[in-house]
């Protein structure tokens, strides 16, 4: 018999945003989890899984668990604009000031 582990992100986010540390490297990286959790609930809103998401995209289920993981390094434009495309939205990129 299978069981299923249901995790609510906010409320793990929320306990683990008490602690300094992990607090100080989340807002180090917050562009990349800001990134990440947008694909993720775009991709969830369609009811798509990663493996659908890819397809569509041209790409591969593990370069969208990536994507999703915020750990990546070097993603394209040219690669978010075809995950837009395919969760029909656009990748808005700009710089704000340190």
């Amino acid at each position: 018999m299978s069981t299923e582990r249901i995790y609510d992100f906010e409320g793990l986010l929320q306990d683990e945003l008490k602690d300094a540390k992990f607090r100080e490297a989340y807002e180090d990286l917050e562009g990349e989890f800001l990134l990440a959790r947008e694909v993720m609930m775009l991709r969830k809103a369609k009811n798509l899984s990663q493996k659908e998401l890819a397809d569509m995209a041209g790409t591969s289920q593990p370069a969208i668990a990536r994507l999703e993981s915020g750990k990546y390094s070097n993603v394209s434009l040219s690669f978010l604009r075809k995950v837009g495309k395919a969760l029909d939205a656009v990748p808005e990129i700009h710089f704000k000031k340190a």
